[in-house]
């Protein structure tokens, strides 16, 4: 007996084609909207490099980067404010970079799917998202009230803890990345778990963490709020990490609301070397995540 061949009924097939219509016409709506939003984004991020560009440029000298700050009218320039921001920035990477490569290879390697690991990684989740002048303050109980001081260090420390979870999310989305098989040819030669980690994990998932260290590094470079509460800023030349250290983004909070026009036009000029600098690191990251991918 011959098979007999099934025709979707006339009803049937004027249905299916109205459905299509309206997922189409629901798509179109949807690209529209993205692309308005994305259009608004722009807007606003152009808006804000345009002033930047416009209020900041025009500061922009040699002595900017060869005079301290000094008083109005004297001409001075940002060179301890941007030393400052350099000093604690960097330390604060040295200090928080190794804990969170450490906290990250603890959740990807010894404690998947187990409690304490869930605990451990919504913590950080949590102190990723907490503003950073709560930091602040929490190293200025710490760290400068029992001391009975402000420091760079403890400046460096409120920055160091901004980084860990940074670090933390991406070393562990970057070993969870590394194929089993690597793991297991490792352990199949011998190696012990923790040489796997160093000589096989680390080197394949090397571009992802440094992607992350640099992430978080352009991100602790413009705060502000938490060096108010630990190194609270100074308008002379130190380098002394016990005491009241400079950095740029106080530096352009204090000038910002002065009556005197040399000094507002320095805190543009620093916004827009921040700017400049977190838009510098980021795009090295990006260029460094892609090639990884």
């Amino acid at each position: 007996m011959s098979p007999t061949l099934a025709f979707p009924a006339p009803r049937d097939a004027a249905i299916a084609a109205a459905l299509g219509r309206r997922r189409k016409r629901a798509s179109l709506a949807v690209q529209a909207a993205c692309m308005l939003a994305t259009l608004i984004g722009l807007l606003f991020l152009a808006s804000i490099l345009a002033t930047l560009l416009w209020r900041g440029l025009g500061g922009i000298s040699l002595g900017l980067f060869t005079h301290m700050t000094k008083p109005p009218g004297s001409g001075g320039g940002l060179l301890n404010a941007i030393v400052g921001s350099l000093i604690q920035t960097a330390l604060g990477a040295l200090i928080g970079t190794p804990v969170g490569i450490l906290v990250g290879t603890f959740l990807s390697e010894y404690a998947r799917g187990t409690a304490i690991g869930g605990a451990v990684r919504f913590v950080s989740d949590i102190l990723l998202s907490a503003p950073s002048i709560l930091i602040g303050l929490f190293i200025y109980r710490l760290f400068v009230a029992p001391f009975g001081g402000f420091s760079g260090f403890a400046g460096s420390l409120a920055l160091a803890v901004i980084v860990i979870p940074v670090v933390v999310r991406t070393t562990e989305d970057m070993l969870l990345l590394v194929p089993v098989s690597l793991r297991e040819a490792a352990v199949a030669l011998g190696a012990p778990k923790w040489k796997s980690i160093v000589q096989i994990c680390y080197p394949a998932a090397r571009d992802g963490i440094a992607t992350g260290v640099l992430l978080a590094v352009a991100r602790v470079a413009g705060e502000t709020a938490p060096l108010l509460f630990t190194s609270l800023g100074n308008l002379n030349w130190s380098v002394d990490l016990t005491r009241p250290m400079p950095s740029l983004p106080v530096t352009i909070y204090q000038y910002a609301g002065s009556a005197f026009q040399d000094w507002v036009q320095l805190a543009w000029t620093g916004a827009l070397l921040i700017t400049a600098g977190v838009l510098a690191l980021n795009i090295v990251a990006r260029i460094a995540l892609r090639k990884r991918a």
